[in-house]
């Protein structure tokens, strides 16, 4: 038999693949109606799990490294005048935004859990923002109402992507930008998606949907040098509102 080339070396074993997949996302996912998947999610992060996310996003050092990330404008939100953070959760972006934005910008949260946005109350270090309970598939906002928006770790409650981007492109301005962290195929992101019961993206599929969408990436990005070693963070990427295709 010959041996194999460094090509076929690299090259994924899809059935490995779609494995992976099968036991990273959380099953009811595909088997519940999407109602009882959110009222499942819900009172997930309503509960002691989501009690427990502000300190587990420091001992991650994800909010951390994002609060830096906007200190050193590798996403830069100094000009923004309106700003949405969608699946607030317990304020990890949010505090940041208050920091860095300017004085006078607009800045809202949002999140499936009312208990969820009660304690990020206590996190974000200003009366400022705006938090409100809402579902990011049907947004409370007017077309084209933000500068920016930020995501972290929530499209992947979505077990299709396209009815959430599908809202953030609509209530973007023209080239408005979007922050998004996504949890990955990988290994931690086994672990996350068990975890808070829902799915893992790749970066092809999640490239794909954002540009059918309106929304190509501008660029990656990774928390640290140990990070884009480790593939750890999942997919970080900053994306911009442009015309469909034929639009």
């Amino acid at each position: 038999m010959a041996e194999k080339t460094a090509v076929d070396k690299k090259k994924k074993d899809p059935a490995k693949k779609l494995a992976k997949r099968k036991f990273a996302g959380f099953p009811a996912m595909k088997t519940l109606a999407p109602r009882m998947y959110r009222d499942r999610v819900q009172s997930l992060y309503d509960g002691p799990k989501g009690a427990g996310l502000a300190i587990a996003s420091l001992v991650s050092m994800h909010s951390p490294l994002v609060g830096r990330m906007f200190r050193r404008r590798d996403f830069d939100v100094t000009s923004a005048q309106s700003i949405l953070d969608i699946g607030s959760g317990a304020g990890q972006i949010i505090k940041h935004l208050v920091r860095c934005a300017p004085a006078n910008a607009h800045i809202v949260g949002i999140d499936i859990s009312h208990q969820m946005l009660k304690r990020a109350r206590k996190q974000i270090p200003s009366s400022r923002p705006v938090l409100i309970t809402a579902d990011m598939t049907h947004l409370p906002f007017a077309d084209e109402s933000f500068d920016v928006i930020t995501c972290g770790y929530v499209l992947e409650h979505l077990q299709d992507p396209m009815p959430g981007l599908l809202e953030f492109r609509r209530v973007l301005k023209p080239r408005g930008r979007l922050l998004m962290l996504v949890t990955e195929d990988t290994v931690p992101g086994v672990w996350t998606s068990r975890t808070w019961k829902c799915r893992t993206y790749n970066r092809k599929e999640l490239h794909d949907a954002f540009v059918a969408a309106g929304l190509p990436w501008r660029d990656t990005k990774w928390m640290t040098p140990v990070h884009r070693f480790l593939k750890l963070g999942g997919i970080v990427f900053e994306a911009e509102k442009r015309e469909l295709a034929g639009g």
